[in-house]
């Protein structure tokens, strides 16, 4: 809980720091090489001492405490970032699926988890009219919104790889196969 008068920052803000953190780090790359050095090695360092924070922090926080740390986004991202997140990226990536799945319905499509293989997700991607992720109607779009969000919160994984859809299978009369024709 933070303390009365504790100054938090709201998401826009953190947004916009890390931004800032982002053009300060691609400036100290042209920047001359002993700064750069010595610069960056005090932001790795930095780094490193805050991931080992956080990872005692998770050592002594129980389970649900641990999965709520995990489900904030900026927390879960660190936590990812320093290798210390208590979820595997394969559950990671299949609840970030579910999370979009209702924006892609009301586009007229779905998209479902199907797995990992290797380090490689993959989903199943169906536009309206059951034709599949090569259809159009913002297929493209869709497909890049998945690849995002399950990268954001599996950056563990190398690649999104949209499966082709698999048409039910076609109604065949039992009859049909058990009957052999009057010769």
């Amino acid at each position: 809980m933070a303390e009365a008068g504790a100054v938090r920052l709201a998401d826009p803000d953190v947004e916009a720091r890390l931004a800032r953190l982002d053009d300060l780090l691609e400036g100290l790359q042209s920047a001359p090489a002993p700064a750069t050095r010595s610069a960056t090695e005090a932001v790795r360092l930095l780094t490193e001492v805050y991931g080992e924070a956080l990872a005692r922090v998770l050592d002594h926080a129980d389970a649900p405490l641990a999965e709520r740390l995990a489900d904030d986004e900026l927390l879960g991202h660190l936590l990812v970032l320093h290798d210390i997140h208590p979820e595997p990226p394969e559950r990671r990536a299949a609840r970030a699926v579910e999370r979009l799945r209702p924006a892609v319905r009301e586009r007229g499509g779905d998209v479902e988890w199907a797995g990992v293989e290797g380090d490689v997700a993959r989903v199943r991607l169906t536009s309206a009219g059951g034709c599949g992720s090569g259809c159009g109607g913002g297929g493209g779009e869709v497909t890049t919104a998945v690849r995002d969000a399950v990268l954001a919160v599996a950056p563990e994984l190398t690649a999104v790889e949209p499966l082709p859809d698999t048409p039910a299978p076609a109604f065949v009369p039992l009859t049909t196969l058990t009957h052999r024709g009057a010769r």
